[in-house]
């Protein structure tokens, strides 16, 4: 008896294994199948295209519309492993495209800073196809993992889907981001065709790089640039049109080039203001040794050449032509005559993303600051992208006339979400004067710069614009990268309020670096002052004569308190 007892004592004392959780996407209240284009109608399913479309396309498009190029899932966890199983309609791999790719997945990770992360390890393809992410590392800054991208098949249709995690673990998926996407209407090529998997396909690559939604309405030999496809592309608000047909049209003569070109961008042009790029054909790989391919090529981008300068001619703005020399496929770009490899696909999104940002006006720089990134450093408080979605939301229903961009000590003057440092003189004073509060916690002025870019400052005109941003940069870089980041900064902002009076308010003094602030605080004045900036500087009003912060105006040695608010809420408001 005494030995029975023993052993159960044995094994309850030994840890059962994990129990894997699964997640359906397709169970989830809010939509969050990413790159859809009409989300409402097809968002519980993992096809590109609404059922009304299987009437107006031809078979072959509606049948490649149901692959699932392009679309992905976001989500947080703080998972140490991810499995994915799903099942898919067709078979896994083509002779020159591998199973990975034309009906694999592609895991990726975005931690707390914004950086992208790979993540691999074993797969298995069978009946139910098989991904396992083992030994995934966490965040510095706090326990709630990272967010995570997975992108689906690019040749093979989706038939069910689930992501397991431990039981123990977070989970949480991302709704469709409000973004307006950037839609690609194109071949074989921009439908992946042959990345060796979903991550490498250039449009793929291209929405990690510019972190933007890009819908893949591209079909593998039929993407024509069709009347009835691109009265579909008619009903999507985009934030740029893109028309990469020239592939599957070697068939057709100039003349229906030049027609089908012309009707594609009039045809946008009626409802959308917005830029419509127009793609050069890359040319195929042996044109060198083929004559007829070479021609065939040449002759198809000169018509549509041709029709874009038509188009420029009678006055229609906002066009765009990429040509084939900025594209610059190397001789090793390709898996056969035409469709790209890896490294054809990164060359593809290089040249992509250098004149998107041109078009869209979000240029990157050399140092860190210049460069746009995202951040996750409090989730414990509330989600930073859906502080964003929530920002946008809230500017499409206000319109709001002033806005005040910072980090939390912004953030937390105003109190939604979290701390209330200031609340009184928040709700008194800023938010009867019609400021709309733009601040979140732990922000950086590269993070501002994401948002500047993901529309915080679109689709309405203010009549001020205050700047309150750098001091989480302190330490972390020098000076000078802080300023030139600012600088490069309040130019996107200039570009997208140009009839905003712009105020640039100095960094607020903090425990212990009280001369620090002062030092870049003279930087921040002179920049400001030679680029015609209204400067503050607000900060002395919180320091004692000895040069040191006053602490009774202080919650942490960071952070104004109610009193510290109240001291210096003229200056800027007036």
């Amino acid at each position: 008896m005494k030995s029975i007892i023993f052993i159960v004592s044995l094994l309850c004392a030994v840890a059962l294994p994990a129990q894997t959780q699964w997640h359906d996407p397709l169970k989830e209240e809010a939509n969050v199948i990413q790159n859809q284009g009409w989300t409402h109608e097809i968002g519980k399913t993992y096809q590109r295209l609404p059922d009304r479309a299987a009437k107006k396309v031809r078979k072959p498009v509606w049948s490649l519309s149901e692959n699932s190029a392009g679309l992905a899932i976001h989500f947080y966890t703080n998972a140490e492993k991810i499995e994915v199983r799903y099942g898919v309609t067709g078979s896994h791999a083509m002779p020159h495209m591998p199973a990975t790719g034309k009906s694999g997945v592609d895991l990726y990770a975005m931690d707390s800073d914004g950086k992208w992360r790979v993540a691999t390890d074993k797969f298995s393809f069978g009946d139910t196809v098989t991904y396992t992410f083992n030994n995934l590392s966490q965040s510095r800054y706090h326990k709630h993992g990272f967010e995570y991208r997975l992108f689906l098949p690019l040749y093979n249709s989706v038939k069910w889907m689930e992501i397991g995690v431990p039981d123990s673990a977070e989970f949480k998926f991302v709704p469709v981001l409000r973004e307006k996407p950037i839609v690609v209407y194109g071949t074989s090529i921009a439908q992946g065709g042959c990345a060796s998997r979903p991550g490498m396909a250039w449009t793929t690559v291209l929405s990690r790089k510019l972190d933007y939604p890009v819908v893949n309405l591209a079909f593998s030999g039929n993407g024509p640039l069709e009347k009835e496809f691109v009265d579909l592309i008619d009903e999507i608000d985009a934030s740029l049109y893109v028309f990469d047909c020239l592939p599957n049209m070697g068939s057709l003569s100039s003349e229906e080039v030049i027609r089908r070109t012309v009707y594609g961008v009039e045809k946008l042009r009626e409802k959308h203001d917005v830029p419509i790029l127009i793609v050069d054909h890359i040319g195929y790989r042996n044109d060198e040794l083929n004559e007829l391919s070479r021609e065939t090529a040449d002759r198809m981008n000169a018509a549509s050449r041709q029709a874009f300068d038509s188009l420029v001619e009678l006055g229609v703005k906002n066009i765009y032509h990429l040509h084939k020399d900025s594209i610059n496929m190397p001789a090793d770009g390709c898996v056969d005559n035409i469709h790209p490899s890896d490294l054809g696909m990164q060359v593809y999104a290089d040249a992509y993303e250098k004149i998107i940002r041109k078009i869209l006006n979000m240029p990157v720089g050399k140092i860190s600051t210049t460069r746009p990134v995202s951040q996750r450093r409090e989730p414990y408080i509330y989600e930073w992208k859906e502080r964003h979605a929530g920002i946008l939301q809230n500017i499409q229903l206000q319109r709001p006339e002033k806005v005040i961009i910072g980090n939390s000590i912004t953030h937390y003057w105003g109190g939604e979400p979290g701390r209330e440092n200031g609340s009184q003189s928040w709700k008194n004073r800023v938010q009867p004067a019609g400021y709309l509060n733009l601040g979140y916690g732990w922000d950086r002025v590269e993070n501002v710069l994401w948002r500047v870019y993901h529309g915080e400052l679109d689709d309405y005109r203010a009549s001020e614009v205050v700047l309150m941003i750098g001091t989480n940069n302190l330490g972390s870089v020098s000076d000078e990268e802080i300023v030139e980041g600012l600088e490069f900064l309040l130019e996107q902002i200039k570009i997208r309020q140009p009839e905003a009076r712009i105020k640039v308010v100095g960094l607020l003094p903090r425990r212990n670096k009280e001369s620090e602030v002062t030092a870049i605080n003279r930087q921040i004045s002179k920049m400001a002052s030679l680029n015609n900036y209204r400067y503050l500087d607000v900060g002395n009003k919180l320091l004692t004569k000895s040069g040191k912060i006053d602490e009774s105006l202080f919650l942490d040695g960071l952070h104004p308190n109610e009193k510290g608010y109240s001291l210096i809420v003229n200056d800027i408001i007036e």
